[in-house]
């Protein structure tokens, strides 16, 4: 008789978005109402392989464009849990697009992931003609059960990316996302995967942030984009709040600098005095692939590879004490 191996446990969270989205009709894929369908009633109609065993659990229910801290906290508190729990192999988070980039890279930091914390989506709602969500579902589910796995990734139209290098790039192809000069960590294979590079470094954990206080916002940081015609009125108005020590006042910026981080002179001039007022200041490449490469003398830092959306979620563990390494 052969030998009987352990099934792999994978649990299930869900928070909203397109793949749990509901349309007066099955033509239509843009007018949808998200955050609809529960992540169990999603799993209903979904096989996991042979040897898996799925969990469910409801962790919030909302478009991602509304994507919150709060929520982002007690995601991270129960994939903790489950991190911590010897009888569970892999995390599935199901999630809408669009903050979806966001939410991984904030796991990405605050958790130290030793397993599978695998994101996937939809870009069609699930009473579409030919949803894409179950595919992407049952594919994470594959990533996220495979042994060896580990760290934050996303699963997206058989595309596995990294936390740290994942955009959305398209407003509504079904391959929606792109890692940039880093490329995919790899693919899903008829449900097995194959890696084009290695598993991304789990992160370090964040005790502070699994412990946030549900009602208490972060530290407020905001992304400022540099253009042609730019004026620093806007900075200046946040430097205003944050002078009068109004409640949530700014207390970071990211500034969407073109190209290899330049400003446009209103905007860095601007900068440099909410840098002498105690704001701290990013600079973030507003360009889709590439870094910032620093020069002596620049006066003010840079996020690397970062996107603005994620030099702002680094810049805000910085200011509560959490740098990202």
């Amino acid at each position: 008789m052969s030998e009987q191996t352990n099934p792999r446990r994978v649990l299930v969270l869900g928070t909203g978005g397109t793949i749990a989205g509901r349309a007066a009709s099955s033509e239509d894929n843009i007018g949808y109402v998200a955050g609809q369908v529960g992540v169990a009633e999603l799993l209903a109609g979904i096989e996991a392989a042979p040897g898996v065993e799925l969990e469910a659990d409801q962790i919030a229910q909302v478009d991602s464009k509304d994507m919150e801290f709060s929520i982002w906290c007690a995601l991270a508190r129960r994939c903790a849990q489950a991190l911590a729990d010897a009888a569970v192999d892999g995390i599935v988070i199901t999630h809408g697009t669009d903050t979806l980039e966001e939410t991984a890279f904030f796991l990405h930091c605050v958790l130290a992931a030793s397993k599978p914390v695998v994101l996937t989506c939809a870009m069609r709602p699930a009473t579409a003609l030919s949803p894409d969500g179950p595919q992407n579902v049952r594919d994470a589910i594959g990533v996220a059960a495979t042994a060896g796995a580990h760290g934050v990734s996303v699963v997206c139209a058989g595309v596995v990316h990294s936390a740290v290098d994942v955009q959305k790039v398209h407003t509504y192809r079904l391959d929606a996302f792109a890692s940039g000069d880093g490329g995919p960590i790899g693919f899903v294979e008829e449900g097995q995967v194959r890696l084009a590079r290695p598993w991304p470094e789990a992160g370090h954990g964040v005790e502070a942030i699994l412990r946030w206080p549900h009602e208490l916002d972060p530290p407020r940081v905001e992304i400022v984009y540099s253009h042609a015609g730019a004026r620093g009125a806007l900075i200046d108005a946040l430097l205003a709040e944050h002078a009068e020590g109004a409640p949530g006042a700014v207390r970071g910026l990211v500034l969407a600098a073109t190209g290899n981080g330049t400003l446009h002179f209103e905007i860095e001039q601007a900068a440099a005095r909410a840098q002498a007022a105690g704001v701290l200041v990013r600079r973030a490449t507003r360009c889709a692939q590439g870094r910032i490469l620093p020069k002596p003398g620049d006066a003010i830092p840079d996020a690397g590879a970062l996107s603005p959306v994620k030099a702002r979620i680094a810049l805000m563990l910085e200011l509560l004490g959490a740098p990202v390494v």
